[in-house]
């Protein structure tokens, strides 16, 4: 069975997402991804390798791109992912400090947090707990652009933790959308007892 997929235009990390949803909607065949850049056709690539399928890129037009990922009876199911543990047995936790990813500009470093947290929301293995503080904790209050997203993460079982401290110095304690209010203590202990830790 053969799947195409339009991802022209979409941005990082639309594109994976769109294919690994295919992927697992198949047992045979091959999956073909419109995409409008060469940096979306390394990440398919990658996808494909990590999955153990057959990959390869054809450049219909200047920016037109189309990604074919041959699915197999080896490969591994395409709703599947391999998460490496950078610890031992523990719960997963993301620790968020600022609205931005990355550092040298605000604007990109935004749209980075922002396509971070909707790739969370994609994962097969969620993180148990998301902490939130000092910068990090605009992120969860009301206008946040990754409000949904979190939202989401919050119906699927993961803690939202949001320092009370730090919403109080930025003066949006009453704008809190979505988990809970959390103090000094806790941020540490859960950080202490987990088994991976991810600062985005």
């Amino acid at each position: 069975m053969d799947l195409v997929i339009d991802a022209m235009g979409d941005a990082c990390p639309l594109p994976v997402v769109k294919a690994k949803q295919g992927l697992s909607t198949i047992d045979e065949g091959t999956v073909e991804v419109l995409v409008d850049n060469e940096t979306a056709t390394h990440n398919l690539e990658n996808l494909a390798k990590s999955l153990n399928c057959e990959s390869r890129v054809e450049q219909a037009a200047e920016a037109e791109y189309h990604v074919f990922i041959a699915k197999t009876a080896e490969s591994k199911s395409g709703d599947t992912l391999e998460v490496v543990a950078c610890g031992t047995g523990g719960p997963k936790v993301v620790v968020v400090s600022s609205q931005f990813m990355g550092q040298g500009d605000d604007v990109l470093g935004g749209n980075l947090m922002k396509a971070f947290i909707f790739s969370l929301t994609q994962m097969d293995v969620l993180p148990d707990t998301i902490l939130f503080y000092n910068g990090g904790a605009h992120l969860t209050v009301e206008g946040s652009p990754a409000l949904d997203d979190l939202k989401a993460l919050a119906a699927a079982g993961v803690e939202i933790l949001t320092c009370g401290t730090c919403l109080k110095h930025y003066g949006i304690e009453d704008k809190l959308a979505v988990g809970d209010v959390t103090n000094m203590y806790v941020i540490v202990e859960k950080q202490l007892s987990a088994g991976t830790v991810v600062r985005p």
